[in-house]
């Protein structure tokens, strides 16, 4: 699909890789400056729908740069723009609701490395999308780098073709525990009566369950969740058949919350563990946030990640079937 659209015009920023011929991400700005505004913006979104939807397929990550999105209200607007059925996160990481069907991103502490993942890659269903707004950049790092995942299907095959293939026809099993109360000081610390959106054990267990997951109750009053088995790679329709990188053995292997082994109890080599973590660093790409910046991201075709950075820092997400 070529780019054409009276509506937006191709910018670039820096840290922008071309992969596989395709800029990544994609920026697109507004076309005259009297076309920044928000009525503008949610006009061009609508008009354009379905051939925005393939942008984002083809290019797997665009960022809308130059309009002007002030808040958690207009961002929650642009989502709204697109129709997409919302998704509620599942996952370890604390994060707070803003307004509809917009939340914060990670309130971790902002000195620490958000590994890169596929969001919700454990659950079931996993979002199709993921739209992320700066409200406030960070003076200094903060960014969120993605990665292709099929690089990392590709490079991992030509160094560990056989690991690769076992991995793959054993599935792959991951654990992490939760405390019961949200622990923010901790990226991983978002409680199970959160995540779960209950304080009630046995409804837990149904929520747990509905999702892929049996839990395990811990004497200090939290859960051990155990997940699998689970594929190493998928691969998704209108993507051309790639293996994507679909799993988070290196986010969870051997952490002191979380464990990540094949399937049939099998330990997954170190050696592995450690290169394809740096074959995910190399691969990963990253730009600035600016003000009002709009990041749309491929969920099945990227990992994402945020580097540490000083505050403040406000990056606000939402997540869409």
């Amino acid at each position: 699909m070529e780019f054409s659209c009276k509506d937006f015009k191709v910018g670039k920023c820096q840290g922008q890789k071309l992969v596989d011929g395709e800029s990544m991400p994609l920026v697109l700005q507004p076309p005259k400056a009297d076309k920044a505004d928000m009525e503008s913006l949610l006009l061009a979104l609508k008009t354009n729908k379905d051939w925005f939807e393939q942008l984002i397929i083809k290019n797997s990550a665009v960022l809308l740069r130059g309009f002007d999105v002030k808040n958690a209200q207009d961002f929650n607007d642009i989502v709204e723009a697109f129709g997409w059925d919302d998704i509620r996160y599942v996952g370890p990481a604390p994060r707070t609701h803003v307004h509809k069907r917009v939340w914060t991103a990670n309130e971790g502490p902002l000195s620490e490395f958000i590994y890169y993942h596929h969001e919700m890659v454990l659950i079931k269903e996993s979002p199709k999308t993921l739209l992320l707004f700066c409200e406030v950049p960070p003076p200094e790092g903060g960014e969120t780098p993605f990665v292709p995942s099929f690089r990392v299907t590709e490079r991992m095959l030509e160094e560990f073709p056989e690991a690769v293939e076992e991995m793959e026809a054993k599935g792959l099993q991951y654990s992490f525990t939760a405390l019961s109360k949200n622990d923010t000081s901790s990226m991983r610390g978002r409680g199970w009566e959160d995540t779960f959106g209950t304080s009630d054990r046995e409804e837990a267990e149904r929520r747990a369950e509905a999702l892929g997951m049996d839990l395990e109750w811990l004497p200090n009053g939290g859960v051990k969740a155990v997940l699998g088995p689970r594929s190493l790679t998928r691969v998704f329709d209108r993507r051309k058949g790639r293996r994507m990188w679909f799993n988070t053995v290196v986010g969870m292997h051997g952490k002191e919350i979380s464990s990540a082994s094949m399937a049939d109890g099998t330990e997954i080599p170190e050696n592995v563990v450690k290169r394809c973590g740096e074959i995910i660093e190399e691969e990963s790409i990253q730009f600035k946030w600016e003000k009002g910046d709009v990041a749309i991201f491929d969920n099945m075709a990227l990992l994402h990640g945020r580097r540490p950075s000083k505050p403040p820092r406000r990056v606000l997400v939402a997540t869409c079937k």
